[in-house]
């Protein structure tokens, strides 16, 4: 199969040559790899220079946007710039990020999954970080969610659900979308992806909102929001981060922000995730 990458890279001189490293390694070489050099002040499109010296199939693309490490819009801006530059001859687009480090096995085993399975439209490994000399579990979201690091998609996939949205969110609302049009999502604990910058360390505190501002975005509802946002502070082990994604609920109301699925696409969102809490809800009363 014919992959595709487009990696956004913002200041990421020191892990990149890793990233790339890893790449280079891969037993199923990727066709095309872009490295979108987004406003960097460091000498990361140096790094990437380098390695297209005896890569062809690497090549870089220079951005400039703001300096401010916002998620969402900001690194789907710089993504686009880099799929602009790529032809339709692909079979799997990938939106991978700059500090990460692939087993040599990663996008075979990808291609294996999309192979056996028709009907998967978005595959990947999990991020593990390393914590006093050992490489664990990145434990920020469930096992069943895709990364926004780690995102490949199957072309019809990728075309199904418009593509990636502007917007914090994105890699939330993808996998939604997949589904309500009927495709499949799969998670390879096999597959462990080093990840050398752990996720968030340099958000700025504009970024706090972003979250319940996606969440109304997504159609969530007040009540989803909640245990959404419930979920995820008590996974990041910052309880206090409720109150800002409920500020940020609230904030996009106020303005009717633009939302980033339809009234049906929507209806479908809401249905998923009471089907989801309410079936983990059923399984904890069974123990």
């Amino acid at each position: 199969m014919n992959f595709y990458i487009v990696i956004p890279a913002h200041n990421e001189a020191e892990v990149i040559g890793l990233t790339l490293e890893s790449l280079s390694n891969q037993r199923l070489l990727p066709k095309q790899v872009v490295i979108v050099n987004d406003n960097s002040t460091d000498d990361t499109g140096a790094v990437v220079e380098s390695f297209m010296k005896e890569n062809p199939w690497i090549s870089l693309v220079n951005s400039t946007s703001s300096n401010e490490h916002l998620p969402g819009s900001k690194i789907i801006n710089a993504f686009y710039k880099g799929l602009e530059i790529l032809d339709d001859d692909y079979d799997v687009i990938c939106k991978f990020d700059a500090d990460l480090i692939f087993p040599e096995n990663y996008l075979e085993q990808l291609a294996i999954h999309f192979k056996e399975n028709k009907h998967l439209g978005m595959v990947s490994g999990f991020c593990y970080i390393e914590k006093d000399g050992t490489w664990v579990l990145e434990n920020l979201t469930r096992k069943d969610h895709i990364r926004g690091g780690l995102k490949a998609y199957r072309k019809k996939c990728f075309r199904d659900i418009g593509k990636l949205k502007r917007s914090m969110g994105w890699d939330t609302v993808d996998e939604l979308l997949a589904k309500y049009h009927g495709w499949n999502i799969q998670t390879d604990e096999t597959l462990h992806v080093k990840h050398l910058k752990p996720t968030g360390q340099s958000y700025s505190k504009a970024s706090k909102y972003l979250q319940g501002e996606a969440m109304y975005k997504m159609r969530y509802g007040l009540v989803i929001t909640f245990i959404s946002g419930l979920k995820l502070a008590y996974r990041k082990g910052q309880m206090g981060l409720m109150v800002d994604y409920i500020a940020g609920y609230f904030r996009a109301k106020k303005v009717r922000a633009e939302f980033l699925v339809s009234e049906n696409e929507g209806k479908f969102i809401r249905k998923l995730r009471w089907k989801g809490m309410l079936g983990k809800l059923n399984f904890l009363r069974v123990f």
